[in-house]
């Protein structure tokens, strides 16, 4: 593989160039559009600045979520075998259109990852140290995304200041909003970078990176799908991944 274990260490992303086929991604924009409800060709149908899609199972979202070099990233970030392979794409899809209106979902987090006592409550899903139901946050990108189109925010190596926010609260970890507001104010004099790139690419994330969306000042509508990679088998603090690598150096600077 070509990408940069230790820049993901470090920095807690990496993105793989054409991850899978640009036609792929073409054809998958074209069916979101589709359901969507709004035209590409009309921009008076785009009336509200983020709508949130799901369940897109067709075979160009097969084809993206199988790519043979996506999985070697998988294997060389979690470790071969120790993630659980997706049919699809899955998670919800994100499609956010030029405006000037607040999108409402623009604020600094970590993503959740396990139920805690309302399953059918977002808001109440936790995360802990050893990060349970998460080896990777997946960014697909199925539009091309210049630093106008909304790109995601990330700050740079801000999962190493996740780690000690988790460390006391044992297997049942932090609520989503609580461990969101933690991280956020642990994490602001990180350096921000912006996921931009291609049709066909993929950003690789840490699920320890604090990332945020922010508004479209731009011009094309942005497409793109955020799963989670799902581990096959329990991560730990002294596992020997990349992933579980960067959990020790955030803990112990080692």
């Amino acid at each position: 593989m070509d990408i940069d274990v230790e820049s993901f260490i470090q920095d807690g992303f990496v993105r793989v160039a054409e991850a899978f086929p640009r036609d792929v991604a073409d054809e998958a924009r074209a069916l979101l559009w589709e359901a969507s409800g709004c035209s590409p060709d009309d921009p008076s149908t785009w009336t509200q600045p983020v709508l949130r899609l799901f369940d897109q199972g067709q075979k160009p979202f097969r084809e993206a979520a199988q790519s043979a070099r996506l999985h070697e990233t998988y294997d060389a970030l979690v470790g071969a075998g120790r993630w659980v392979p997706r049919a699809t794409v899955g998670g919800s899809y994100a499609v956010r259109f030029p405006s000037d209106d607040d999108p409402g979902d623009d604020g600094w987090h970590i993503e959740s990852s396990f139920p805690g006592p309302d399953p059918n409550d977002y808001m109440s899903y936790r995360v802990n140290l050893n990060s349970r139901g998460r080896a990777l946050l997946v960014l697909f990108l199925f539009s091309d995304v210049g630093e106008d189109d909304a790109p995601t925010r990330v700050r740079v190596g801000s999962h190493l200041d996740v780690p000690p926010l988790l460390k006391s609260a044992g297997e049942d970890g932090r609520a989503f909003v609580d461990i969101a507001q933690a991280a956020a104010a642990a994490s602001e004099y990180r350096e921000v970078a912006f996921a931009t790139g291609r049709a066909g690419d993929v950003y690789l994330c840490h699920p320890f990176l604090v990332h945020a969306a922010q508004k479209h000042h731009g011009q094309n509508v942005k497409f793109m799908a955020q799963p989670g990679l799902e581990p096959a088998v329990p991560l730990s603090v002294d596992g020997p991944s990349p992933v579980e690598r960067a959990i020790q150096l955030g803990l112990f600077g080692r």
